[in-house]
């Protein structure tokens, strides 16, 4: 399965010509393209897709769909082994 997921920008940077960011997913970390959303800042919520920002979302929808994530396992079906080793 491969979900949109939320996660939250921590830090924006070019790298090779192409904007990326790095993006905390309720304690995983992931690189994220950010060409569909090149505004977004350090602080704000994405929905990312296959490691593409794909909309901005809102903190406390973030935090609640992150929330229902793990505890229905969704977040260790998106991100295997790291879901529970990042933490």
């Amino acid at each position: 399965m491969c979900l949109a997921v939320p996660g939250r920008v921590l830090s924006v940077s070019e790298v090779d010509g192409t904007l990326m960011a790095q993006v905390d997913f309720g304690g995983i970390r992931k690189d994220v393209c950010l060409e569909y959303v090149p505004d977004v800042a350090s602080g704000e919520y994405v929905i990312v897709h296959v490691g593409f920002a794909i909309q901005r979302l809102d903190e406390a929808s973030a935090i609640e769909t992150l929330a229902n994530f793990e505890r229905l396992g969704i977040l260790e079906q998106e991100f295997g082994d790291q879901a529970g080793a990042e933490r």
